[in-house]
């Protein structure tokens, strides 16, 4: 690889987010499609990436069980 060269995979990891929330441009999401159904490596962390989201989307809704909000609580310690 050449010194103008550019890692597929880095430019991959640059694009992961904005693909995520969908922020590219159409040339963009391409490039980014293109490598992701290229690379098992990088898929892996598109799949990562989007399970996460997933997860902490769900968590936010999550009502708390009262118990462990408590025991969350007991935990605090003081700033001073």
């Amino acid at each position: 690889m050449s010194y103008a060269e550019v890692d597929p995979c880095d430019k991959c990891e640059e694009l992961l987010q904005p693909y995520l929330d969908r922020e590219l441009s159409d040339a963009e999401r391409v490039e980014a499609q293109s490598h992701l159904d290229l690379c098992s490596y990088c898929r892996k962390r598109y799949r990562f990436e989007e399970e996460l989201r997933r997860f902490v989307r769900q968590a936010a809704v999550e009502e708390m069980a009262p118990e462990l909000k408590q025991k969350l609580s007991e935990l605090r310690t003081s700033l001073f």
